[in-house]
């Protein structure tokens, strides 16, 4: 059964009004809108948020067969402790570089949705501001934005001299231990109910009974340190899943609130594992540095790559999150219009770029990178990459600012 989300609502009404839920769980002291109570609804609006993301996939559409009864029996096994994670899909992508999707069964990605709604705004609240990945209301755009502030701010608008500092973490996904994530987790949740789906998502090996989508060619081709496939046992979290990005957050908190709080670092901000600072003295950048590494190392078995230690002046361009900030302008990283230059010139030489569902998806690739540019000083950029989708059955409105249906 395929429906609306009307007809789905009206599923989800009526099986709500036959069923009881279980009674409410006593919170943990931090008030918050979400019910962390489980009920039948939070399941409903848990495969609500995951449809978003995967509609029309063949796991989603499979699972909206049966819909009702998929979503009684997933709350029954919750309720009743039966709840068992599925297999995973491992799958390979090369682009922008080589490195392993674990992918969760749709069902399981329904209870991914589910922890989150219900630990989200707990968590939220004690992450610093300029934490940017994976968090409602920033990203990219919001990073690059609030960098480029630090960056005028400590150089008094560019008249003054100022360092910065940027550093990633080593192999991070891969080298995160679950065991001090779930203590990390654990400690801000009393619910059992969800620190039981907690705990199981968190210490869940992926690779158990994965099904394998891509050649063994091609898994041979991931650097064997990235690899989940080699990481030692309770280490590394699968890329691809909700609760990864949000619990690599929580992990990652302990180093932000200790270089905001301990070192504090007035211009700091983190996407992912990529983290910038400012400081008008060098000096206090390079003791800040292994400050930070020995933190990592002693309390989150994390450390910071050795080869990827970038410290320079302000003035010289700032690359963070995709973009480079110079005095007076910021513009698109120039990889990245490279790379959607070979998009292009890919589409060029298709067999069929006027097909319909292809025209579709390769319309959507370039509204992606037009977003980008219209964040930064990109009109002329744009308007080079208009000019030449024009001439494969598309059309760009007036300002270049996205191809239209």
């Amino acid at each position: 059964m395929r429906g609306t989300r009307d007809s789905v609502t009206a599923i989800r009404t009526t099986t709500i009004r036959t069923m009881k839920s279980p009674s409410a769980v006593s919170g943990d002291g931090f008030p918050s809108p979400i019910p962390t109570t489980l009920t039948l609804e939070s399941v409903f609006d848990a495969y609500f948020e995951c449809r978003k993301h995967k509609r029309n996939t063949i796991n989603q559409l499979a699972f909206e067969a049966d819909l009702e009864a998929n979503l009684v029996t997933l709350y029954r096994d919750l309720t009743e402790g039966r709840y068992a994670i599925g297999r995973s899909i491992a799958f390979v992508i090369q682009h922008p570089k080589v490195r392993e999707i674990w992918a969760a069964d749709f069902r399981d990605r329904v209870v991914h949705h589910l922890v989150y709604n219900a630990v989200r705004e707990r968590f939220e609240k004690r992450f610093v501001r300029d934490s940017y990945a994976c968090i409602p209301g920033r990203g990219t755009h919001d990073g690059m934005r609030r960098v480029s502030g630090f960056a005028r701010s400590i150089t008094r608008n560019w008249t003054h001299e100022a360092f910065f500092l940027k550093a990633d973490i080593g192999n991070f996904f891969g080298s995160i231990d679950r065991h001090i994530l779930l203590g990390l987790v654990l400690r801000h949740v009393e619910e059992d109910w969800l620190r039981s789906l907690i705990r199981q998502i968190a210490l869940h090996d992926p690779r158990e009974n994965a099904v394998f989508r891509s050649t063994p060619a091609l898994f041979a081709s991931v650097p064997r340190h990235k690899s989940l496939l080699h990481a030692p046992d309770g280490k590394g979290l699968p890329i691809g899943n909700l609760t990864s990005q949000f619990f690599a957050n929580i992990y990652l908190n302990e180093m932000d609130q200790f270089i905001k709080h301990r070192l504090r670092a007035s211009y700091y901000g983190r996407y992912v594992d990529d983290i910038v600072l400012f400081h008008n003295d060098p000096g206090v950048l390079n003791s800040w540095y292994y400050q930070i590494d020995d933190f990592l190392r002693d309390n989150l078995a994390l450390h910071l790559h050795p080869n990827k230690k970038h410290m320079n002046r302000a003035e010289s361009g700032i690359d963070f999150t995709g973009f480079i900030i110079k005095p007076g302008r910021t513009y698109l990283r120039r990889s990245s219009l490279a790379r959607c230059r070979r998009k292009i010139a890919g589409w060029e030489r298709s067999d069929n770029p006027h097909d319909p569902d292809a025209l579709k998806q390769f319309s959507h690739s370039m509204n992606s990178y037009l977003g980008q540019l219209r964040q930064v000083d990109g009109f002329k950029a744009r308007k080079r990459l208009c000019q030449r989708v024009e001439s494969l059955f598309l059309r760009a409105d007036a300002n270049c600012t996205k191809i239209l249906p």
